[in-house]
């Protein structure tokens, strides 16, 4: 059983495989991609503070007779909490009240329960950093749809902020690997001496394809907002760790140094 969702939406669907995705949240181009070749996705989100999983994607029944494209859009967001979390809630991090169930507003993944861990071993002041009011702080953001669904924007780490706006490296990104040609995209920030810093795009291509930076650039610029636009792209082999997650730390290294391609 999951927690949040109606009994009705905890139907078994008849599919030739399914998997479990974990990590770096999924775009809904490579959700839709594994759909489309018989492949069901379930998308959970979680730390090793929560004892793994804490947010499940539970895939409802409505959702049978949507679109491809559609249906993993809504794959794509992380979901309501798992059964065995007491709850997940975005909250504003300065007030400690829930977000707006707007699918906009920004706020951070705040989770409890009794599988939450009781701090970090003998660091007593990051254990206090983590925890307020009974809540673990997990540095997510994300933001809150109204079908109380939780969609993960970046981690806050990731945030970039370019000219006062905050921009989601995953929005960027999301944007990029809707190009047939890309593989694999990870974003981050490059410093910029007007605006502070700017998103900047790494990225793998797939095999055999080619695009230019311009045409990748002209791409993304018709899917984002002005100030949510990549500045560069850099195209490489991504760094990664041996879960296959990329590492955006190498990455971010390589921005303030100044960037090159392979």
């Amino acid at each position: 059983m999951i927690s949040g969702a109606a009994p009705e939406d905890r139907r078994e669907f008849p599919q030739k495989i399914k998997m479990m995705t974990v990590a770096a949240p999924p775009p809904a181009t490579v959700i839709a991609g594994m759909e489309a070749m018989g492949i069901s996705v379930t998308h959970v989100y979680g730390l090793t503070e929560v004892y793994g999983p804490a947010v499940v994607s539970a895939e409802k029944t409505a959702w049978q007779g949507l679109s491809l494209e559609e249906r993993a859009r809504l794959k794509a967001c992380q979901g309501v909490a798992y059964e065995l979390q007491e709850d997940v809630l975005v909250l504003d991090p300065v007030t400690g009240r829930p977000v707006p169930w707007d699918g906009e507003t920004f706020g951070e993944i705040f989770i409890r329960g009794n599988i939450v861990m009781k701090g970090y071993l003998k660091q007593p002041e990051e254990t206090a950093k983590s925890f307020k009011d009974g809540w673990f702080w997990s540095r997510g953001i994300a933001v809150h749809h109204p079908d109380g669904y939780v969609e993960i924007r970046d981690r806050a780490k990731d945030i970039i902020i370019s000219g006062g706006e905050n921009i989601s490296s995953i929005e960027v990104e999301k944007a990029i690997y809707s190009h047939p040609a890309v593989s694999m995209a990870a974003v981050v920030a490059l410093p910029d001496e007007k605006w502070g810093e700017v998103p900047c795009a790494f990225v793998e291509l797939a095999g055999g394809a080619t695009v230019t930076e311009e045409e990748l650039l002209a791409h993304a610029h018709a899917r984002l907002a002005g100030f949510q636009r990549p500045k560069r792209i850099i195209f490489c082999e991504l760094p990664k760790a041996t879960t296959g997650k990329v590492r955006k730390n190498e990455l971010r290294d390589r921005a303030r140094s100044g960037v090159r391609g392979d």
